[in-house]
């Protein structure tokens, strides 16, 4: 049988355990792809290799660590086709697609990478041009994988492409200024509980 106070002392492990343990949820750092719709942005329904927007649709891509399209960032900043084509007048024989392209934030940064800033872009191509030959003609290099995963926008990231990442290398304030409250918390359950495991144990001895 375990005597009261180790009993405490086990607890208190635990406790210390639990708010120590970085959390396990994982995501993936990508670049996912939007359509605008007014005044919202819905999550693509198919991949921009394969769609092939009309005339005056905005659409955008955002980089990000997140684990699904639910979860998924979306571009920020205001966005209409008349603010970022309002220089590239219509022609005949082409279309124009306004791209909103953000580069996301520093916690979503690959290690060793700084995110451009965001960036709108008008461009102009064929009637029949996919998406991706679009985002090609105004932001240049792309890098897609061999299965043609786009992985970079404009160079960026300069490595990687869609791997996944642990919630806790995402690089924010807290983790810079040192331990989190959880394990403060726990060490402190522990201080406490030691405590009275040995003031029982020190009344069991006395009695």
């Amino acid at each position: 049988m375990i005597r009261p106070a180790r009993a405490l002392l086990l607890s208190a492990l635990a406790l210390l355990l639990l708010a120590a343990a970085p959390a396990h949820a994982t995501g993936y750092r990508y670049w996912s792809f939007w359509d605008r719709t007014g005044d919202h942005w819905t999550y693509a329904t198919e991949g921009p290799g394969t769609a092939r927007p009309v005339d005056g649709t905005v659409q955008g891509f955002r980089f990000a660590v997140s684990a699904d399209s639910a979860d998924a960032p979306r571009p920020r900043g205001a966005a209409s086709f008349g603010a970022i084509c309002a220089r590239t007048p219509a022609t005949s024989g082409t279309k124009r697609i306004a791209l909103v392209i953000d580069f996301g934030t520093r916690s979503d940064a690959p290690s060793g990478d700084t995110p451009p800033t965001l960036r709108w872009a008008c461009a102009r191509v064929p009637p029949g041009a996919t998406t991706a030959e679009a985002l090609a003609t105004v932001a240049e290099p792309l890098r897609y994988d061999t299965n043609a995963l786009l992985c970079a926008i404009a160079g960026y990231p300069r490595t990687g492409c869609g791997e996944q990442v642990s919630a806790t290398e995402k690089k924010t304030a807290a983790q810079d200024t040192g331990p989190s409250v959880g394990v403060h918390a726990g060490a402190a359950a522990v201080a406490a509980l030691a405590a009275a495991a040995i003031w029982q144990a020190r009344r069991r001895r006395h009695a």
